[in-house]
């Protein structure tokens, strides 16, 4: 059986070059990705005529493409030609490189491309004040957060201590190696456990803060969100926090409540005191054995109704 026609595919690949329209595109995509809309603007086309373009020159393998949302961008990649076509597209490259419509061409590229920048720039100028609220009410507010859980270190083991019903281990687990999850509520755990179903990653233990029931130095990290408040010897609990800690390259994220003089919230939260002041804080995690800290007062939410919180950050020495 006879093999393809060489003369006849040396004739297609010259007949694609033969229309000045297709040579333009193919100086625009080369070593570039556009939309069609971007190539009938610099063509002065229309985009039924140059799709009609890129679907010939796409169907022999001059271009390829990929998705971008609803359209679709292309690009020649000239080191990738099939060698015929790639002899015939350098002779033809070098002979009409200086043609005034592909002069043009280039000058309209830079002309169109500075125009979609100044929409997106005229776009964020006008919705800037509305920016927080859109987002939100596009793609809702999780999606940051994850974006922060996935700078963690995939190897860590973390503990939790004083999980309650396991909110914060069911966001440390998919991005982790283990979350150690304690509390000393067998109600809380219940529900960490009903919640936490089939994370094949996740311990759930039930314990004291000031004892916990860990070996020495076998997490990596641990947090504590609002958990401190309810212990009753905050030294002890923080001291358990530094010795299941792995020694200098142990961290612990505090999170709790700052100071204030709601009684009526403490025994609402049922909480053995009225939060912390920041240097009281700093103080007592520290004298537990961290190296020393600077607490952060967090920016309230605007819907919370609670006092603000305090954030720290703990190394191990």
């Amino acid at each position: 059986m006879n093999g393809p026609d060489p003369t006849q595919h040396l004739i297609a690949h010259m007949s694609t070059l033969a229309d000045g329209a297709r040579i333009r595109i193919l100086h625009l995509l080369a070593g570039q990705s556009l939309l069609v809309s971007d190539l009938a603007d610099v063509l002065q086309l229309p985009q039924s005529t140059v799709s009609r373009h890129l679907k010939q020159l796409s169907e022999q393998g001059w271009l390829v493409s990929r998705r971008e949302g609803t359209s679709h961008l292309y690009q020649m990649l000239a080191d990738e030609l099939e060698s015929t076509a790639g002899k015939l597209w350098e002779i033809t490259r070098q002979q009409t490189l200086d043609q005034p419509a592909v002069a043009q061409d280039r000058l309209r590229l830079a002309s169109v491309r500075a125009a979609r920048q100044r929409d997106s720039r005229s776009f964020f100028a006008g919705a800037a004040r509305d920016w927080d609220r859109l987002r939100g009410e596009l793609f809702g507010t999780a999606f940051s957060t994850e974006a922060m859980l996935a700078l963690l270190d995939p190897t860590l083991t973390i503990a939790d201590l004083g999980c309650g019903t396991g909110a914060v281990v069911q966001q440390l687990a998919p991005h982790v190696k283990q979350v150690i999850g304690v509390d000393n509520s067998q109600e809380m755990l219940a529900a960490a456990r009903q919640r936490l179903a089939g994370h094949a990653n996740i311990a759930l233990e039930c314990g004291d803060l000031a004892k916990l029931p860990m070996a020495d130095a076998c997490v990596d990290a641990a947090v504590m969100v609002l958990s401190l408040s309810y212990a009753a010897d905050v030294p002890g609990a923080l001291a358990e926090a530094r010795r299941i800690l792995r020694p200098q390259i142990g961290r612990l994220i505090l999170v709790d409540v700052l100071q204030h003089d709601r009684d009526d919230f403490r025994r609402q939260m049922g909480q053995v005191r009225m939060g912390f002041s920041a240097d009281g804080l700093s103080r007592l995690i520290e004298e537990a054995g961290f190296a020393p800290v600077s607490p952060r007062v967090l920016e309230p939410d605007a819907q919370a109704k609670g006092p603000a919180l305090v954030l720290v950050r703990a190394a191990t020495k």
